[in-house]
């Protein structure tokens, strides 16, 4: 339409419907550029950029050590933004310290995880003061390697099986570092569920000295994890000179390199060992079934939970890792947090009479 002056002149009614249509679309423009903006920092991978600490109880070059650095150097890759890994040793009180700031003091972020002993469920069960976590309620993230307990026996001394000690009228001595660990505990446990008396001599500085004292027949047996006893000397010396034998490992299935060696299971079975006393068995032996596990502290984001326990299991399948793991000798058996949460939800839920012959187990 024309105005007098000649200009042309748009209805009011029609000029307010543009100017509605202008507005939505720039609204719309700005909101969908707005939204590809947030989209874009959305798809930003939340460990991007970030560093990753690994809690370690031991001090450096220890065999939890090792692992951990492996670990470190071959896992950020298998996480979406490829973080920083880097290893922090905290020893102290038998792995006790790095545990209680790792359920404490580390912040559920998923920046913070953890290698520690197996056994401290232990503590736990005991109820040992020190004890500052509820082992149930770590975060379980995998397990490195299986490592089940052996039991090994100098071959000139005169026990050639279990039933030997069971018969025999002066027991054999077993050397140890301590009471707190498996070395003294699984001679304790063949007596308290086979009949198999052993003389447990406590108080060397170290294994090493443990297996020096064999060597020089001051002891004549000792109980130590299979990964140690497969994966260095004097051990590797000692199989190939027929020093030592075998007579008993704390795995559920048959170790192929261990053929006609019993398992305590085994033994058992054919001593027909009371519930309870298997049920001891199963609360000790337990450890050996996740040797080297990885945590990280309670309540974590369950998409953190997530990358981090499937970036473990890639790590643990990378030729590159397993190249590393068998150049320094280490076992590698893994399983996932999943399955490690399982079990330790199973060792945990001990009845009352289990825990009380636990805890005369430990001296307590």
């Amino acid at each position: 339409m024309l105005s007098k002056s000649g200009r042309i002149s748009i209805p009011k009614t029609i000029f307010q419907k543009v100017k509605a249509l202008l507005i939505i679309a720039v609204a719309a423009a700005f909101l969908l550029g707005t939204g590809t903006i947030t989209a874009s920092h959305a798809q930003t991978p939340y460990y991007q950029g970030k560093t990753i600490t690994v809690v370690v109880g031991t001090v450096a070059g220890d065999l939890y050590d090792l692992y951990a650095r492996a670990f470190a150097q071959h896992m950020p890759k298998h996480i979406p933004g490829n973080p920083n890994m880097i290893v922090q040793n905290m020893p102290g009180a038998g792995h006790m310290i790095a545990a209680n700031y790792l359920y404490s003091v580390a912040k559920p972020d998923g920046l913070t995880m953890g290698a520690t002993l197996p056994t401290l469920y232990f503590e736990q069960l005991i109820g040992r003061a020190e004890v500052k976590f509820d082992f149930s309620k770590f975060t379980w993230l995998g397990n490195a390697t299986k490592s089940p307990q052996v039991l090994y026996m100098r071959t000139d001394a005169p026990y050639k099986s279990i039933e030997d000690i069971r018969n025999a009228k002066e027991a054999p001595k077993c050397g140890t570092t301590g009471t707190s660990n498996m070395g003294y505990f699984v001679p304790k446990l063949l007596e308290e569920t086979v009949g198999a008396k052993f003389n447990v001599i406590a108080g060397y500085p170290g294994g090493s000295e443990v297996d020096l004292a064999v060597e020089k027949g001051e002891v004549q047996c000792r109980s130590l994890s299979s990964e140690a006893f497969f994966s260095r000397e004097p051990f590797f010396t000692w199989r190939k000179n027929n020093f030592v034998r075998v007579l008993m490992h704390g795995a559920k299935n048959s170790d192929e390199r261990l053929p006609g060696v019993p398992s305590i299971y085994e033994l058992m079975d054919k001593y027909k060992t009371a519930e309870s006393g298997r049920r001891l068995a199963t609360a000790l032996m337990a450890a050996g079934e996740f040797h080297r596990p990885y945590l990280a502290p309670p309540n974590l984001r369950p998409e953190h939970v997530k990358i981090l326990r499937e970036a473990f299991l890639k790590t643990a399948k990378d030729p590159a890792f397993v190249e590393e793991t068998k150049k320094k000798k280490l076992d590698l058996e893994s399983s996932s947090g999943e399955e490690v949460e399982t079990l330790v939800k199973e060792v945990m839920s001990q009845p009352a009479d289990v825990i009380d012959r636990l805890k005369k187990l430990m001296g307590r």
